[in-house]
């Protein structure tokens, strides 16, 4: 296990895009110079990103510096745990196994579907006058 230097990745969901470098630390997570405790509100946000982590009992070997930007906090979230996963391979592609069958790996695809002419959005339709 190579712990000795940082570690890049790139993580994505929706339409937030996140930068991740992981270096071996106390457990802190810095997000766009902030700490998670701080950027992320709710409890559930924030065991999110940790799940990673947790998972490989890690969660006190490593630091993690992220820069977010695009999307809204959910996608945000998201994007920081697909980043922070991808980095942890880097540390170690033995974690591979572990996170692949908890689908931490797999960049999560849903878009937010356009809206339709002729239509009040995507699916719903102007209401329908029969008389």
């Amino acid at each position: 296990m190579n712990t000795a230097a940082q570690h890049f990745a790139t993580g994505k969901r929706k339409n937030a895009i996140a930068r991740i470098k992981l270096v071996p630390g106390e457990g802190k997570i810095v997000v766009n110079g902030r700490t998670d405790e701080d950027y992320f509100p709710g409890h559930t946000l924030k065991k999110l990103i940790r799940q990673p982590l947790e998972l490989l009992s890690l969660t006190g070997k490593f630091d993690v510096y992220a820069n977010i930007s695009g999307g809204g906090i959910s996608g945000q979230a998201g994007a920081l745990r697909h980043g922070i996963a991808k980095s942890l391979l880097e540390v170690d592609p033995e974690y591979r196994k572990a996170l692949k069958s908890k689908g931490f790996l797999t960049r999560d695809s849903r878009e937010k579907e356009r809206k339709k002419y002729g239509q009040k959005g995507a699916r719903k339709k102007f209401q329908y006058s029969k008389r």
